[in-house]
């Protein structure tokens, strides 16, 4: 009988924890000595190329890849446990992807923005969350009340979902403090 595979996404914004939570996850099945894969989009190269990284310093190995069909072929039949990190800037086929490693038996954890800097819901974001066993939404601190926050404010004017930026770029705003910005069709 082979193990029964799931999706777990753990999601909020912008320094709310989310990549330290996947790595603490996959930290505990290393310790159960599970055969663990991660993998990070190529496009995000902030801290370190080959590595996941929190914005702590704390980190694991990665495997850098474009697509998410690069993950089938480099997840061995051995492997019970991938982590995907930042999977909101993957394709939308991440989607199937994840669905098939978690029908093989593979507990899949992805970590990444579930909204985009004006708000809206980021890449595969909403459709992962639905076929996900579990989700956990984790509070950011807005940096502007103090309040618990589930917003990115992007803090330079550049346009478009596909900016990979710390602290120096995005903050952690709640509801009230998020400085919205118009919503193209």
């Amino acid at each position: 009988m082979t193990a029964m595979g799931c999706i777990e996404i753990v999601c909020g914004s912008m320094f709310s924890g989310k990549t330290e939570e996947l790595l603490r996850r996959v930290k505990r099945a290393k310790y159960a000595r599970l055969q663990v894969v991660v993998f990070k989009p190529k496009v995000d190269d902030r801290y370190d190329e080959v590595k996941v990284v929190t914005h702590e310093g704390v980190s694991t190995e990665a495997v850098p890849i474009a697509s998410s069909g690069e993950m089938l072929s480099l997840v061995g039949p051995n492997v019970a446990v991938v982590g995907v990190d930042e999977v909101q800037f993957f394709d939308d086929g991440v989607v199937e992807v994840c669905e098939e490693l978690a029908n093989r038996g593979v507990r899949v954890i992805c970590a990444g923005l579930d909204q985009e800097y004006r708000g809206m819901p980021f890449g595969p974001m909403p459709r992962l969350l639905a076929v996900a066993e579990y989700a956990t939404k984790l509070p950011a601190v807005c940096v502007r009340c103090g309040a618990e926050a589930s917003r990115s404010q992007r803090l330079d004017a550049m346009e478009g979902q596909l900016f990979v930026g710390g602290a120096a770029a995005y903050e952690a705003r709640c509801r009230r403090c998020l400085v919205a910005r118009a919503v193209e069709p």
